[in-house]
């Protein structure tokens, strides 16, 4: 018998392309691309929003997917290209025709750091995503997130740019956060820094009435301001994982002490 034969069969992913997920995931791609359309324009609120609705199709594909039993390799692939256009390319392009192109201003040098710095966090998202795909399935992407999602990054970034033109700053008067912002955000995606993933909440499960009303309470609170509310908490978001990451050192510190 050969040693193959001996080997247990490894199940392999349905083959085939599911139609309604992948709408879904059109509708990420066509988001990201308008996104870029716009800024182009400058049309920096309009290109920052759909960055936003990107997000809400990105999250819908992945639960249709998986309460259909609709998950394919084509599907899979679809929509990291999907998340690359839009949380990546279009992203870093907004917040370059935003505020970074204002660098080259000031000074040739200057100038090749905005656009480096735009092309780092594409860069950085290309990354990110390509490390999760050969990691989906794993022990450690179930629980958790290693490095911040590139969702979560263009949330950061983009809210960051949807809250200046919202109160009409120009892009040049913010040129130093948003190049922070833009570095950071692309430093974290690729970092070692662990995420909450929330796969373990059950949307289809019974929950206690307090996470109803939490739920009421931040749709309100998005209606009302969507920019900052939005913003605020993809920042908390991406700051949670390096201030959580500190207390398990300063933990392991006290211990070894």
């Amino acid at each position: 018998m050969s040693e193959s034969s001996e080997m247990p069969s490894r199940p392999r992913r349905k083959r085939g392309i599911y139609l309604l997920p992948n709408l879904f995931t059109t509708g990420t791609l066509f988001a990201g691309f308008y996104s870029i359309i716009a800024s182009s324009q400058d049309r920096f609120a309009v290109a920052a929003i759909a960055i936003f609705v990107a997000m809400l199709t990105d999250m819908l594909d992945g639960r249709v997917a998986r309460l259909t039993n609709a998950e394919s390799d084509f599907g899979i692939q679809y929509d990291s290209l999907a998340d690359l256009v839009a949380f990546g390319l279009a992203s870093g392009l907004l917040a370059y025709n935003y505020s970074l192109h204002s660098l080259a201003g000031l000074s040739d040098t200057l100038g090749k750091l905005g656009w480096l710095a735009a092309f780092f966090y594409t860069a950085s998202a290309a990354l990110r995503l390509a490390r999760f795909n050969i990691t989906r399935g794993g022990a450690v992407e179930k629980k958790i997130f290693l490095g911040l999602p590139s969702p979560a990054a263009a949330g950061v970034l983009v809210g960051f740019i949807w809250v200046g033109a919202d109160f009409g700053i120009a892009g040049y008067e913010l040129v130093i956060p948003v190049l922070l912002l833009t570095i950071g955000a692309g430093a974290l995606m690729v970092s070692n820094v662990r995420y909450n993933s929330f796969k373990d909440f059950n949307i289809g499960g019974r929950v206690p009435f307090r996470y109803i009303l939490m739920m009421v309470v931040a749709f309100v609170l998005i209606v009302i301001d969507p920019p900052r509310v939005l913003f605020i908490g993809f920042l908390v978001y991406a700051l949670s994982g390096p201030v959580m990451a500190l207390k398990r050192h300063r933990r392991r510190a006290a211990r070894e002490r």
